[in-house]
């Protein structure tokens, strides 16, 4: 079984940063693609950022310049650098990963996509 591990959430101020870190654990050779959504209070699940297994990237325009996602193969872990944060970035952060089980899995290109339990990050002074 796959299991997504998300840290580095907490509260930061306006203008500061944090790391957010999702490592996958378990049965698992490799992950496909990866992103980060978000879901703040009374507002529906929304994407921040995603990488492929070429390391193209695709960001929300709110993000844009401000937020860098990032992935280590060998540690079959991806990160979201987030700078000069503001208090509309506060929400729960959920990592999502496309995950290839095993090497007969990434040949034949099957992959099963697994959600992180989120991590709460809250921008406030």
């Amino acid at each position: 079984q796959v299991q997504l591990v998300e840290s580095g959430g907490g509260l930061v101020q306006p203008g500061g940063s944090l790391r957010l870190s999702c490592a996958a654990s378990g049965r698992i050779f490799s992950i496909k693609a990866g992103g980060w959504y978000r879901q703040a209070p009374g507002k529906q699940r929304e994407l921040v950022a995603t990488i492929t297994s070429e390391g193209r990237t695709n960001y929300a325009d709110s993000v844009k310049g401000r937020f860098t996602i990032s992935r280590d193969n060998a540690k079959n872990t991806v990160y979201l650098q987030m700078n000069s944060q503001k208090p509309e970035d506060t929400a729960v952060y959920y990592c999502k990963a496309d995950c290839y089980l095993t090497y007969a899995d990434y040949v034949g290109d099957r992959y099963l996509a697994v959600w992180g339990q989120g991590t709460l990050v809250t921008v406030s002074s």
